[in-house]
């Protein structure tokens, strides 16, 4: 009898597959800092894909020193307006926060997403200040701003916290008092080369049958019932007396938290009308400010919220791109 025996389908690697609890991603890791105290991550929205022209500058690469066509996605960053500073010590091999200030003036629409405190009612920036030498992280919390944008409907901003990365923890800190109560554009985060993670929630599928959702083999004839051969054979072996998490069942597919590690930043400005395609993008629109290009795909639809931080282990030194073109052809009815 010929061996039948080949890999699983489906990786189990992110298990379990259930629903996101925020469509703002979670970051739990921060890329290690350098000389100089600076943010470690932005955010923006998605708003669709393209193609550049470019000089391909990859070593050992067939095409190295010539023109190549490299896919590109467009994210509509408008600048981050940070209402609070929070500073956190170590605890149970850990960390855990140990004071916080908030800004004496907020955004309209931040509202929309807390209760915004009447009075500071944390701790002042002095005593933060003193005790700074006990502290071994500082973060801001941030939140966007898409009632600057044309093309998303909502008000309502996306809050996440952003750490600073670099120096010393006091260098942090005096960077994060002068942030506060203000906004930093795209700009000021990233420069032109540099390698990124960015993390979104994918495109949400709904209820999937194991086959869409762990690629398993359609049932032979003999072995289908009743015509049925969408299914598993069996759900486990008689011991352990129990239904194990890695038989591929049906459920939730989608709308889970994905990360994409080292994704180079091609091109970035503060017009947009320099990367819209004609018509504005599909299920998006139009591109009307500061914009964030990163080379290739990024999870998750259009108008999707996309976080984007410092490469945490990058593969190669960043080098500024030689973009010779940015397609603004029509992307209607490509779908």
């Amino acid at each position: 009898m010929a061996d039948i025996h080949r890999p699983r389908r489906g990786s189990l690697a992110f298990s379990p597959r259930k629903r996101a609890n925020s469509q703002v991603p979670r970051t739990r890791s921060w890329a290690a800092g350098e000389d100089k105290a600076r943010m470690a991550g932005f955010a923006g929205y998605k708003a669709g894909m393209t193609h550049i022209v470019m000089i391909d500058e990859r070593p050992n690469s067939p095409t190295e020193g010539m023109e190549i066509s490299v896919p590109a996605t467009v994210l509509e960053a408008p600048p981050v307006s940070f209402a609070a500073l929070r500073v956190y010590e170590k605890y149970n091999g850990g960390v855990r926060p140990a004071g916080e200030t908030w800004a004496e003036e907020f955004d309209p629409y931040l509202a929309r997403s807390i209760t915004v405190p009447k009075k500071n009612n944390g701790d002042s920036l002095e005593e933060i200040r003193s005790n700074i030498d006990n502290m071994v992280e500082v973060r801001l919390i941030a939140h966007t701003n898409p009632s600057q944008l044309a093309s998303i409907p909502k008000k309502k901003p996306d809050l996440m916290e952003i750490a600073i990365t670099g120096g010393s923890v006091a260098d942090q800190f005096d960077l994060a008092k002068d942030l506060l109560g203000n906004q930093m554009p795209v700009s000021s985060v990233f420069d032109l080369g540099e390698f990124v993670d960015v993390s979104a929630i994918t495109r949400g599928k709904g209820t999937q049958g194991p086959v869409k959702r762990w690629g398993i083999a359609l049932q032979k004839r003999k072995h289908s019932r009743g015509g049925k051969r969408r299914h598993i054979g069996n759900l486990g072996p008689w011991h352990p007396h129990r239904v194990r998490w890695t038989v591929p069942q049906m459920g939730q597919m989608g709308y889970h938290q994905r990360t994409e590690y080292n994704k180079m930043i091609l091109a970035m400005g503060s017009d947009g009308k320099d990367v819209t395609p004609d018509g504005g993008f599909v299920g998006y629109g139009l591109v009307s400010g500061d914009y964030l290009l990163v080379k290739g795909s990024i999870p998750g639809p259009a108008r999707r919220l996309i976080r984007v931080k410092r490469a945490t282990r990058p593969k190669v030194e960043a080098k500024t791109p030689a973009v010779m073109n940015i397609s603004t052809t029509s992307k209607q009815g490509l779908r």
